[in-house]
């Protein structure tokens, strides 16, 4: 793999910036913010009151805790615009979360807010390795979804070239990355392994592309799958994080010369960690749930936006600004089978460690009688026998049972036999009754 790591000079000040002075400016931005909120988002001056606090009040970065927390079911209870905080002829683009549960979350940018994305997202791509004038292949979903259209801004404003490629035809993903030649692609990794197959069926060895970054994002994934990609492609694999409620792709990112967790881009964004049963924040260092706070957006600014993701705060490396670990789940994608907490990405972890299983796989969520049962979906590699292969689930059962401590049922299937996702793979099929 190339160094791909960007030279001192080319990375923003407040990258490098210090602590005290970094801290001084999320304070001046934060008490903005919130006033920016409590003065024209009703919802927010509701909230407020009814927990007796009022901007005025924030007079450290601590007192934030003091302020009510801000989740998806607010947002959808004021859908669509009602959490908009400037008047609906200043909001210069919407997107809108996919609406798999009830209503769809709505964000708004006004034409600030859209030049504020671009740079973040540009300062994200040079950290992850992205150089002026490489050719980006934006294989993330274009439309509502903030991932095309963030990664697309955000490698213009660096000076790249884009391929604005979208989600889908996998054949034509692999084409246009064989003539095209891209040293970058942005892409959720469920996908690009989709990818990776597609190139392999048509006779291209995945390390003979001219790919040399992949940004990966949008959900998560293990350092097991790092690995994989690494090996497969021969090309750095990083991490980016987002959500379309606080901003999009480009809120952390990992460092290309570190990949040692996700730098938080803290000048615009203020991150606390919480206990998520009980609300109270944790130090740094502790694992919880990822809050963040919006310091200077105007169509929609988000106070206390409980993120469901689960991490912890560590100092910063490569930049100054604090690192979020790896996420690796979500409280909303944890499965409770007979007592036990499971997350995808522990299964994801012991599959990618079993030369004979695929990365491809989805957890069935089922009921016999009155208990929970799982059963891990996972499809053999291209190549291997499938009695080897179903030696290898069985074990993969045992291994499942000694490090997670839950009794789950393994199906190995044909290669080709989970459904392929062109954004966000599916990872849990609940088939529980009343789910």
């Amino acid at each position: 793999m190339q160094d791909r790591t960007p030279r001192p000079e080319e990375l923003e000040p407040v990258e490098r910036v210090g602590v005290d002075e970094l801290r001084a400016r999320q304070l001046e931005r934060l008490r903005w913010s919130l006033r920016h909120a409590y003065d024209n988002v009703p919802h927010y001056r509701r909230a407020f009151e009814a927990a007796d606090v009022h901007p005025d009040d924030l007079r450290e970065l601590a007192d934030l805790a003091r302020f009510p927390f801000t989740g998806k079911a607010e947002l959808r209870e004021n859908y669509p615009f009602g959490m908009f905080a400037v008047p609906r002829e200043r909001i210069a683009r919407l997107h809108a979360s996919s609406g798999t549960t009830g209503r769809p979350t709505v964000v708004g940018y006004t034409k600030q807010d859209l030049a504020t994305w671009a740079r973040l997202m540009a300062r994200s791509i040079r950290a992850a390795g992205g150089r002026p004038g490489d050719r980006v292949h934006v294989a993330y979903g274009y439309g509502l979804f903030t991932g095309g259209l963030g990664a697309h801004y955000g490698a213009e404003e660096l000076g790249c070239t884009v391929i604005p490629v979208s989600g889908g035809m996998t054949e034509r993903q692999a084409l246009l990355i064989r003539d095209f030649a891209p040293e970058v692609i942005m892409v959720t990794p469920s996908y690009m392994l989709a990818i990776v197959d597609e190139l392999e069926r048509q006779g291209i060895d995945p390390r003979t592309t001219s790919l040399q970054v992949g940004i990966f994002g949008a959900e998560p994934w293990t350092e097991d799958m790092r690995r994989e990609m690494e090996q497969r492609l021969d090309m750095h694999a990083v991490d980016i994080y987002g959500l379309s409620e606080v901003m999009g792709p480009g809120v952390a990112v990992e460092c290309v010369e570190t990949k040692d967790g996700l730098h938080l881009w803290e000048d615009h964004f203020y991150p606390e960690i919480i206990d998520p049963v009980t609300g109270a924040v944790l130090p740094d260092g502790e694992p919880g749930e990822l809050v963040l706070t919006s310091l200077t957006k105007e169509a929609m600014p988000v106070v206390r936006y409980r993120t469901r993701d689960l991490t912890r705060l560590l100092p910063g490396t490569a930049r100054s600004m604090r690192r979020i670990e790896k996420i690796t789940g979500r409280t909303d994608d944890m499965m409770i089978v007979r007592g036990v907490n499971v997350f995808p990405t522990q299964i994801e972890e012991l599959i990618l460690r079993t030369p004979a299983l695929s990365p491809h796989f989805q957890c069935v969520l089922d009921r016999q009688g009155r208990l929970d049962t799982l059963t891990v979906k996972v499809e053999r590699r291209v190549g291997v026998a499938a009695d080897e292969a179903e030696r290898a689930g069985a074990a993969l059962v045992q291994q499942v049972k000694n490090t997670i401590g839950v009794s789950v049922a393994v199906q190995v299937i044909e290669p080709d036999g989970v459904e392929r996702s062109m954004g966000k793979m599916r990872r849990i099929v609940d088939q529980r009754r009343g789910h």
